[in-house]
């Protein structure tokens, strides 16, 4: 008997297990649709910005006419490496890290690193040298907030703090699917000047001037695209992991069911087996 009250027990853990990934599913999912409009509506803007800027470079003398386009000997590079503040989402954000281990490990440069998010802070704060950690952006995001440290980073490029950024992130795909990926955000790769491309624009009041502008929104632009991406496939990625989670523990519920049947009918043949063996050593006597 103590084993089918174990067992019992073992039941309604599962059970109860199952009741908070369900939840924790259909919360993701809420969540994942917010998060997907977000990322669908900044990519064309993204994408169109920085058509533009190619455009206009690739049509205009514009020798040194930014520092973030201006290549340099390359002895530090920054990483700016998004995660998120929270796990059972299965490889997310141990995907990322390792692509930012792996990334670092074959490179001979001085290195620093950006943390958004506490699961990659956690894992790098006390290995490598954190130049910053902007895990609270998620409490309040917004294009402003990654403008505000976005700022600093840019004028530490500036001031040769840094002589390359770049961004590791899950690129959203779809719920199922994550892309983890690293882009170079400065220096600025600029289109070689090309004189068969059609677009024609008029400059008010120069190319130079209107570049100095738009440039720096790319810049911020590019990692505000690359967080709400993450964003997008963290809650993909802990939909995908729930929906398993959930599917696991219904599957061993429903063999401790089979096996708890099949104990108790055990332990009620037995008590029968005795019943009758008692009532025969009665009537025998």
């Amino acid at each position: 008997m103590a084993n089918l009250k174990e067992i019992r027990g073992r039941i309604t853990s599962i059970s109860s297990t199952m009741q908070i990934t369900s939840a924790m599913k259909m919360v993701s999912a809420a969540k994942l649709k917010k998060a997907t409009d977000a990322i669908v509506m900044l990519r064309p803007y993204s994408e169109k910005l920085q058509e533009i800027i190619a455009n206009v470079s690739a049509t205009t003398e514009l020798e040194g006419i930014s520092t973030f386009t201006a290549e340099r000997e390359v002895k530090k590079v920054l990483y700016i490496v998004v995660t998120s503040n929270k796990g059972l989402a299965g490889a997310f954000n141990s995907s990322v890290i390792k692509e930012l281990n792996n990334t670092i490990g074959n490179t001979q440069h001085e290195v620093e690193i950006l943390s958004v998010g506490k699961k990659v802070y956690d894992a790098v704060r006390r290995t490598r040298k954190v130049y910053d950690n902007q895990s609270a952006i998620f409490d309040g995001m917004s294009f402003q907030v990654v403008s505000n440290f976005m700022e600093h980073v840019m004028r530490d490029y500036k001031e040769e703090k840094f002589d390359k950024v770049f961004v590791i992130y899950n690129k959203f795909i779809n719920a199922a699917t994550q892309e983890v990926k690293t882009e170079q955000v400065l220096p600025i790769a600029m289109a070689e000047k090309d004189e068969t491309v059609s677009t024609d624009y008029i400059f008010e009041p120069n190319a130079a001037e209107i570049l100095n502008v738009l440039i720096p929104k790319s810049i911020k632009t590019q990692v505000y695209k690359a967080i709400l991406d993450s964003i997008a496939s963290e809650h993909g990625a802990r939909m995908t992991a729930m929906h398993k989670a959930t599917d696991n523990a219904e599957a061993l519920r429903n063999e401790l069911k089979i096996f708890y049947n099949k104990a108790r009918q055990a332990a009620i043949t037995n008590e029968i087996l005795e019943i009758v063996s008692g009532a025969e050593a009665l009537k025998n006597s």
